[in-house]
């Protein structure tokens, strides 16, 4: 799998990058001795620097956008599980979206060939702690799998990716899901948004913290208010 680049490394790139320009003007003033000339060299330098930063935001946002992982950040728990199943059937993957309860740690099989994965679903607005690593290593046995992945809109907390590593499960985090959907589903199709409209979900959850909403009666009507009200005035119409 694919890894992306940590801020620490694009942070060290950038300082080397900024460098390279300052020993350039440098070297530039040495032979010539024009101060005019080293200013142009590092003016010329900072400002393609500049321009490569913004092209490579842009091209950031523009993925964001094409992956739709702002509608996956709006589906719940049972809309997720058919949205992978999707995407993993486009990788030629036969999948089984596993019941409900009962389902020992896993919430899709994936199989293809002699290959058998079980996947676990986490469609998190936190980070994923080590219960799921726990579980979907429970799972890898009863299903006689050959690998466990746990995937998530989210990120994985220090000890799951510890314990995960540990126990040869493979981890797809937020930026790992997005490659993900840019390389298989490029397309889009279906898009996280067909899906999640689609889809009933199972429970319906606060815009604002995540937590599960319950119906309410107000002077407009009926609407859905968060369970953590007074804490959390989160609320989503009919």
């Amino acid at each position: 799998m694919k890894k992306r680049k940590s801020k620490k490394q694009s942070k060290k790139e950038s300082e080397l990058i900024f460098s390279s320009i300052l020993v350039l003007g440098l070297i530039m003033y040495y032979f010539t001795g024009d101060l005019i000339t080293i200013g142009i060299t590092i003016f010329v330098g900072v400002s393609i620097w500049f321009l490569l930063t913004f092209l490579k935001e842009k091209k950031k946002e523009m993925d964001l956008k094409q992956s739709g992982i702002y509608d996956i950040d709006k589906m719940d728990g049972i809309q997720f599980e058919h949205y992978l199943s999707s995407l993993f059937k486009s990788q030629g993957y036969n999948v089984k979206v596993t019941k409900a309860t009962g389902d020992y740690g896993a919430d899709l099989v994936l199989t293809k060939e002699s290959e058998k994965i079980v996947v676990q679903a986490k469609r998190y607005s936190k980070n994923v702690g080590i219960s799921a690593i726990q579980e979907i290593s429970a799972s890898k046995s009863y299903y006689n799998a050959t690998r466990a992945w746990v995937v998530s809109n989210s990120f994985f907390t220090k000890s799951a990716i510890e314990l995960a590593q540990s126990n040869s499960v493979e981890l797809l985090d937020r930026k790992a899901l997005i490659d993900l959907v840019l390389k298989v589903n490029p397309n889009g199709v279906p898009t996280a948004r067909e899906v999640r409209e689609s889809v009933t979900p199972k429970e319906i959850h606060c815009p604002r913290c995540d937590s599960k909403m319950v119906l309410r009666n107000g002077r407009n009507g009926k609407f859905y208010g968060c369970s953590k009200f007074p804490r959390c005035k989160g609320t989503k119409a009919c």
